[in-house]
């Protein structure tokens, strides 16, 4: 691929390579960024995995940690990896409850690339002797993808891993 062909299809990324990244320390979708997908015609799964997630808790302001697992079935666009991680990040001073911010984020994404299946699974660590580990997910409407997303909600934690990690 000519690099002119390159910068052109990356025209929508511009956190990538800048270095004059601004950390926003307030929940901000517009940070997020996409690129087209290559391979439009294929069923894969893109798979992230941020072991270092906080938010606030909306009613003590106590900080929440866990780990946030984001996977999806791309459709024409996918989401740009350095805007998501400042995404991500900007949940940082953020108050809301564990089951609010992984379907906030669900619905970021959903409207962002319009994905085929997408998976978002927070794993907090415990706060008061008790954790909360919220999983929700989308398919497209109308598709095969809707039909994976109820057998997946279904069957999501019907084997439990082994929890040594908290």
């Amino acid at each position: 691929m000519s690099e002119g062909r390159l910068k052109e299809e990356m025209r929508e990324v511009t956190l990538l390579g800048n270095q004059g990244t601004v950390y926003k320390f307030g929940y901000d979708p517009d940070i997020l960024e996409v690129f087209d997908n290559k391979h439009p015609g294929r069923d894969y799964f893109v798979k992230f995995n941020c072991p270092e997630f906080t938010s606030l808790c909306p009613v003590t302001g106590q900080p929440d940690f866990g780990a946030m697992y984001i996977s999806y079935i791309p459709g024409q666009k996918m989401v740009e990896s350095k805007s998501l991680k400042l995404y991500l990040f900007s949940f940082r001073n953020h108050g809301d409850f564990h089951e609010d911010c992984v379907n906030i984020i669900i619905n970021d994404l959903i409207s962002l690339m319009e994905p085929r299946y997408i998976e978002v699974w927070g794993k907090f660590t415990p706060r008061g002797g008790i954790s909360i580990d919220p999983y929700c997910n989308w398919g497209r409407p109308g598709t095969k993808y809707e039909a994976m997303a109820e057998h997946r909600l279904i069957n999501h934690d019907l084997y439990p891993e082994k929890v040594d990690n908290r």
